[in-house]
């Protein structure tokens, strides 16, 4: 979410949480958002909606690790989930291409592991060491955020271009286009191709390409 949705953010969870006979005071309201602001306003507003109709837990007020959970599950899952994406883009993409993921957390974990073509260097018989680091590092930064994370993450093509003084192409995304966009939007370091994320960029769909 950004702050621009913050408003309608509170307007929603006030009206769940007076179902429940809460008051929402600005201090609770602000606990919920630095818990929630991460996810995406509908996501948040979908998971209000399903915990007040779960018949084992939905009598009691929502906490935000049961909209969290509710949004992507267990801490497991959403490691195995995020892995199963750079798995399939090691396999569709290869480190010699750029790319976006839609999860930033991805992008703060395989920084800290070397890069993505340190990544996808890894032979086939060591990935499953690879695979455990990467979700213990992840399950880190789902209860610790990162404070940053790069936009994107470059492959070997782009490294020897920007060196030569070559154009550079777009990077590759995986997942959905828009949360690319705005993983791309929210990195820290500074673009050197502002317009790898318009719709001309190429897009990734498990192990396909499109266009």
């Amino acid at each position: 979410m950004t702050n621009n949705d913050r408003k309608q953010f509170a307007t929603e969870l006030t009206d769940v949480l007076a179902v429940y006979g809460r008051e929402a005071s600005k201090g609770v309201l602000r606990v919920y958002w630095e818990a929630l602001k991460h996810y995406d306003l509908s996501a948040v507003t979908e998971a209000l909606s399903r915990h007040t109709q779960n018949p084992d837990n939905g009598q009691f007020a929502p906490k935000p690790a049961d909209l969290i959970k509710l949004m992507g599950g267990t801490s497991n899952d959403r490691a195995l989930i995020a892995w199963a994406k750079v798995s399939r883009a090691i396999g569709a993409v290869g480190g010699h291409s750029s790319i976006v993921f839609d999860d930033a957390l991805i992008h703060a974990v395989i920084h800290d592991m070397g890069g993505w073509p340190a990544i996808c260097r890894y032979p086939e018989s060591e990935l499953k060491f690879v695979a455990r680091e990467f979700e213990n590092r992840y399950r880190t930064y789902l209860f610790h955020r990162p404070q940053n994370y790069p936009p994107k993450l470059v492959g070997i093509a782009e490294m020897g271009n920007v060196q030569a003084g070559f154009p550079i192409d777009p990077p590759l995304t995986v997942g959905k286009t828009d949360a690319c966009r705005l993983v791309f939007k929210g990195g820290f370091e500074k673009c050197s191709a502002p317009t790898a994320l318009a719709n001309t960029c190429k897009l990734i769909t498990g192990g396909s390409h499109a266009a």
